[in-house]
């Protein structure tokens, strides 16, 4: 059977051919790595994703998590699972050797992790786990990495981040969680968490929460907020486990996906004895939190990728597999042999754009994380910054546009399936139950917006937003003269030049006083990016995969215009042509879109803000 989870050619592509990550092995940070290691490790997370991963997908779905006497308990096949991550390492590959972890670079990170992710249920709790570790590796004090980061990376503890409240939701600031100091140094929380992914499990000997909560007497608003570490038992300062914290899992959330995933309320301090430690300096908690959260995003989009990637490749399977209706043009014989449905144009259309936004979000995520590590190992700050800033720019594209487009294609891949893709004996179903949550959590796809307009469009005073318009002009210098990319280079060129022009028209009203239009417009405006991006990405694979099939082509001596048997049998070949077209399907279908997001924009329409509330329904 195909692999049905990442297709590890386009991968290779994308690290390699584009992104020619290798050139990463030339930094000192990273001379210890080569191309042979990096493929080995992707080859096993891929390995490990087929025969491990994505069998118990639907194990823990249909198993879930359940609460008895205070603890939860998680999906039986999670536990297996865990040793495998853990002892492998997975969870740590990018963390430094010397704290624990593999020391590969954070796209090699990315690239093997998105064979796990469409099993988030799972990958989420040793993930979360090192994410929470990261901010005690880059806040926390000597005693606190030994006490709790060194197990954290082990695998052996797990971590959360506890956030979200009842009340508070997205406006952290207005969190009521309250920190009480004690006459030892150490505090004691009280308060209510809800939404708390990993909020307790059963494959961790230990957990240790981030938390956010204001010191009694601070001020209100994010300003006042600190964060703290609670474990759920407490640790003896020579490293063991002492008696059970005081907070209680007060229930966990029954989701329309994500089952084997705890999502939790918890309630510290019932009885006014929570222990915990400050992490880094006091107010400083959405600062530190930040770090956590920005990784999240890209863990989300990624997950957007993966879970995607796995719904068109199953979609793709069965498409050509199933065999219902006769050729197009033997309709109406009723004779006529039964054919595969993949060779009916609306599903190949449907199979066709799946294609094209999985491979497009792929290189998205990877030009992001490549971007993390750009910025570990350039030593010119000039060009690092640049680097950095596609990194803070492309991150609320990387989160909402991803994760709302992963959702599509999960709802296209049901349709691919017909009425079975509904039915739950299929996986495609689970995978779109699984991906809704993406668009909602760490900061809902509308706030993303409201970043990117409202903040990141500005920074260092529009510098970052005009270094990845060079970016995008630097593609089409290059390869608008590839024979056959010549109009598609004019769709992108002008796309490109309406994102300019739209930023522009935000930056006019600024100067008016016209506020409300661009926060009113923000997320039509985060999809008119994210389409332009993709769309760039496409392109700039299109230009390497025509300049290497006609280089295929003079080597085997092949007429282009007569190559489909040759393109049949050499695979390499077949693959540059599916880059092409992609990249034409995409410009020519999809990239237009942008002028009808543009046109809406300039309309300065604020009827959304006009209509009364008693207006939307008598």
């Amino acid at each position: 059977m195909a692999n049905l989870v990442v297709d590890a050619r386009d991968q290779a592509f994308v690290l390699y051919e584009m992104l020619e990550l290798e050139n990463l092995c030339d930094s000192p940070i990273f001379n210890d790595y080569s191309r042979d290691m990096f493929d080995m490790t992707l080859d096993l997370a891929l390995k490990l994703a087929e025969e491990e991963l994505l069998p118990a997908n639907a194990e823990g779905d249909q198993e879930g998590c359940r609460l008895e006497d205070g603890q939860v308990y998680v999906p039986k096949c999670f536990h297996r699972l865990n040793r495998i991550i853990g002892d492998g390492g997975w969870a740590v590959m990018s963390v430094p050797v010397e704290d624990g972890g593999q020391g590969f670079p954070y796209t090699i990170n990315i690239a093997a992790t998105e064979a796990f992710i469409h099993n988030f249920s799972f990958t989420i709790y040793p993930y979360a786990a090192s994410g929470a570790a990261h901010l005690i590796r880059n806040y926390g004090s000597d005693r606190q990495k030994k006490l709790y980061m060194e197990k954290m990376y082990a695998g052996l503890w797990g971590g959360s981040m506890a956030l979200t409240e009842p009340e508070a939701g997205t406006d952290v600031g207005n969190i009521k969680a309250r920190a009480i100091r004690q006459p030892d140094g150490t505090y004691r929380i009280e308060g209510t968490k809800q939404f708390i992914t990993c909020g307790d499990s059963d494959l961790f000997e230990n957990i240790i929460h981030p938390v956010l909560a204001r010191i009694e007497g601070d001020p209100v608003g994010t300003k006042g907020i600190s964060i703290f570490l609670v474990p759920k038992f407490l640790v003896n300062e020579d490293g063991s486990i002492g008696s059970r914290n005081d907070y209680s899992i007060g229930g966990i959330e029954h989701k329309m996906g994500l089952n084997g995933s705890a999502t939790c309320v918890m309630n510290f301090g019932d009885n006014g004895n929570c222990y915990a430690e400050l992490l880094g300096e006091e107010r400083a908690g959405m600062k530190i939190m930040f770090q956590m959260m920005n990784e999240a995003r890209i863990g989300v989009g990624l997950q957007g990728v993966g879970t995607a990637s796995a719904a068109y490749l199953h979609a793709l399977n069965y498409a050509r597999e199933r065999k219902q209706g006769a050729e197009l043009l033997n309709m109406q014989n009723p004779d006529a042999p039964r054919v595969a449905i993949i060779e009916h144009p609306d599903v190949r259309r449907m199979l066709l754009w799946m294609k094209s936004h999985v491979e497009g979000m792929r290189a998205l995520i990877y030009l992001l994380a490549l971007c993390v590590d750009k910025c570990e190992v350039i030593e010119d700050d000039e060009d690092r910054q640049k680097w950095k800033g596609l990194l803070e720019l492309l991150t609320p594209i990387c989160k909402a546009y991803c994760s709302d487009i992963g959702f599509k294609v999960t709802e296209l891949a049901i349709q691919v399936y017909g009425g079975y893709g509904y039915c739950r004996e299929y996986p495609v179903e689970q995978f779109m139950r699984d991906m809704k949550i993406a668009s909602i959590y760490e900061g809902t796809n509308g706030i993303q917006a409201l970043d990117l307009v409202g903040r990141k469009l500005a920074q260092k005073k529009g510098a970052y937003f005009m270094n990845l318009m060079n970016e995008m002009y630097q593609t089409l210098e290059q390869y608008s003269s590839v024979e056959g990319l010549e109009k598609d280079a004019a769709k992108l060129k002008s796309a490109v030049d309406t994102l300019r022009d739209v930023v522009a028209y935000f930056s006019n009203c600024g100067k008016e006083g016209a506020f409300l239009v661009p926060v009113t417009h923000a997320y039509p405006f985060l999809c008119l990016m994210g389409c332009v991006c993709l769309g760039w990405l496409l392109f700039w694979q299109a230009g390497i995969a025509a300049e290497k099939l006609a280089d295929i082509y003079v080597t085997h001596q092949v007429d282009p215009s007569n190559g489909n048997d040759f393109l049949r049998e050499n695979r390499d070949a077949a693959f540059y042509q599916g880059k092409i077209l992609s990249a034409k399907f995409y410009l020519r279908n999809v990239l237009p879109q942008v002028d009808g997001y543009a046109g809406a924009i300039k309309s300065g329409d604020l009827s959304v803000v006009k209509i009364l509330d008693e207006s939307f329904a008598g």
